[in-house]
This record gives C-alpha cells, structure tokens and sequence, in this order.
C-alpha cells in the first residue's frame, strides 16, 4: 500500500470514527429524552397505574387493576415486622386521613391522591416510598401489579 493510500485509509477510519461516536452520543441523547418523558408522563395517578398495569401484563396478559384487591393489600398483615405489618399500621385503616410512622411517631400526610393532591404526582418519589415501604412491610419489592391494585383502590379514597 502506498504512503498515499495508506493516509487516505487513516483518515477515512478516523471520519469514520468520528461519525460513529457521534451518532452513538446522539442515539444516547434520544433515548435519555425518550425515558424522561415517559418519567415525566407519568406524574399522575393515572399515567403510573397505567406504567404499572402494563408491566403486570408482561407477566400475566389477563392482568386488570383491582382496587378490591388493592384494598386487601392494604389491611393484609403481612407478618415480615411486628412494628409495621400492614401498610395500615401507619397510614390508619382510613387512607384519606394522616397517619402516624409505627416506630418513629412521625405525622404522615393521607396516603389518598384524592385527599392529598402530592401523593402519586412524581413518579421517581413513588417509586421511592413503595421500595422503601414494600421492604419495611412486605420484606420484598412490591410487584407492579400489587402497586397497581394498590393505587387502584387508592384514588377511591376520599
């Protein structure tokens, strides 16, 4: 190869390079603004039942929220810790009232999107409180279609 073609080769494989590290930083970018959005677009109860419910369908396409379920969920003792078996021993069997923490004594505000308007209104802290809670009460990640029925029942509550 002649040192003519041989610097023409270099260089196409460094355009070449370039240009492939460039679409890669712009594919990025896009599925970045892809995912916040669909973050984003699921801000509301609604929008998260909907995330939930459709990631319980992978697993089970006959899956439908349930708020009678959900509502079950709620009160059902669950037996992993003696200060907080259910999701109730915190938040009162009434979710639309506050609640007081079983072990810290700390006023929670209801646990109703209906009666507390920041509940279910950003899906990253959602997705907070239930790995945090699910792990205190249930000893466990909640399934997507335990929070589905969960929110389900819920955005009934007022």
């Amino acid at each position: 190869m002649s040192t003519v073609s041989a610097a023409a080769h270099h260089i196409h494989r460094r355009t070449l390079s370039s240009a492939l590290r460039f679409w890669s930083l712009g594919l990025a970018l896009v599925a970045q603004v892809v995912t916040s959005s669909a973050v984003f677009a699921a801000d509301t109860p609604a929008a998260q039942i909907s995330a939930w419910t459709s990631a319980a369908k992978a697993g089970d396409p006959a899956y439908a929220p349930s708020a009678e379920r959900g509502k079950t969920f709620f009160s059902k003792q669950f037996g992993h810790s003696t200060d907080m078996p259910s999701c109730a021993a915190c938040h009162t069997s009434n979710p639309a009232g506050s609640g007081k923490h079983a072990v810290s004594g700390k006023v929670i505000a209801p646990l109703s999107p209906v009666a507390n308007p920041e509940r279910f209104a950003d899906a990253a802290k959602t997705e907070k409180w239930f790995k945090r809670n699910c792990n205190d009460v249930l000893g466990r990640a909640c399934t997507p279609a335990e929070k589905a029925d969960f929110a389900s029942f819920l955005v009934t509550q007022r």
